[in-house]
């Protein structure tokens, strides 16, 4: 892959840990701080979007229930529905 070559300065703590993770994985701080590039840039490219007033309610009413204690466990749903339990 080509490269090309940068200068960057960062602050001290940044720098740090990018020689700690550098040492502790034996690579190159240059390939530490590359990978954190391209993850910030892949975090930045999923999408969001702001929950519509009925889904936030919903959220709510699902909280409330959860606290009361209204609530079914994944195992519990399915042995009820006669599937097993595929976790355990």
């Amino acid at each position: 892959m080509a490269s090309r070559h940068y200068t960057i300065d960062l602050p001290p703590s940044v720098g740090r840990r990018v020689a700690h993770a550098a040492r502790k994985q034996n690579r190159k701080p240059s390939e530490v701080a590359a990978e954190a590039i391209v993850w910030y840039f892949s975090a930045r490219a999923i999408p969001t979007e702001a929950a519509t007033s009925a889904e936030l309610r919903a959220i709510q009413r699902g909280e409330v229930a959860f606290r009361k204690g209204d609530y079914v466990t994944l195992d519990d749903y399915f042995r009820s529905v006669s599937l097993g339990t595929p976790f355990s």
